[in-house]
């Protein structure tokens, strides 16, 4: 049983003038129908008005708190470890400034990570341009799958905004703050977690809503398969040969999921 007043868990939202759409986010947390949470929304420097959107929500819900950094880090994997850091619950929960979760999203987690004793939970998504659109059906009897850092390696598999972990495994494996790693600092992160011994079980359901925006880094291919191929190649215990190979086997993956597919 949880500690009077200890949130089972604590979400992580790192932030970055995202005025227009962490409203939304934010909604999609209160919508949960688990509910025992608190929401660490670290800023990083807003130039808009996002501070004043959560600190909003936050007068009203006792449970959500704003972070308000006093640098920029050009990048999320120091708010999202200042998070962990000040996190109270045991287990963490990532969820980016624009994304959307189904209702269920750690009601189903949860029971996973029950059912299979496990540490490191992810789901699938899908990818949405206009929210106006979104329907959360009702889930029942989502299958399981395990990823093993062999199919991570071949192909992220993981989505950051469907993560739930233990806040003692990512005090051990925190994000990357090298902004060399901007963009593949979570995927680098999963794969080191991965490559411990640790499986990350994945719901076969997508409970993760993905905004796609204009201009948005992960989108940009030549950037990305620059920055896959050097995780790769500094990865340790890995040939120059090897880290091309997971390049291309990442970039075949990246188009069949996400322009065919458009979902994970």
């Amino acid at each position: 049983m949880n500690q009077v007043g200890i949130p089972a868990v604590t979400i992580v939202t790192p932030s970055y003038n995202a005025e227009k759409l962490i409203g939304r986010t934010i909604e999609s947390v209160l919508a949960q129908i688990f509910q025992d949470w608190e929401l660490l929304v670290i800023d990083d420097c807003s130039e808009d008005s996002t501070r004043e959107v959560v600190a909003a929500y936050a007068a009203r819900d006792e449970r959500i708190r704003l972070i308000a950094l006093t640098k920029n880090n050009g990048a999320p994997a120091a708010p999202r470890n200042i998070g962990v850091r000040e996190a109270r619950g045991h287990w963490i929960a990532f969820l980016d400034a624009d994304d959307i979760w189904h209702p269920a999203k750690l009601t189903m987690q949860l029971e996973a990570a029950e059912a299979k004793s496990a540490v490191f939970v992810s789901s699938q998504m899908k990818d949405f341009w206009d929210e106006s659109g979104l329907t959360f059906p009702a889930v029942t009897g989502a299958g399981l799958e395990a990823v093993t850092f062999t199919r991570q390696r071949l192909k992220g598999r993981i989505p950051t905004s469907s993560v739930l972990v233990t806040r003692e495994l990512m005090i051990a494996f925190p994000f990357n703050e090298d902004i060399r790693y901007k963009a593949v600092e979570d995927y680098h992160c999963w794969l080191r977690i991965l490559d411990s011994g640790i499986v990350n079980w994945k719901v076969k359901c997508p409970l993760l809503n993905y905004r796609r925006i204009a201009g948005q880094i992960s989108g940009s291919k030549r950037y990305m398969l620059e920055r896959m191929y050097m995780l790769h190649r500094e990865f340790p215990n890995t040939r120059v040969s090897a880290a091309a190979l997971f390049t291309v086997t990442h970039a075949l993956g990246g188009f069949y999921y996400r322009i065919l597919r458009k979902g994970l």
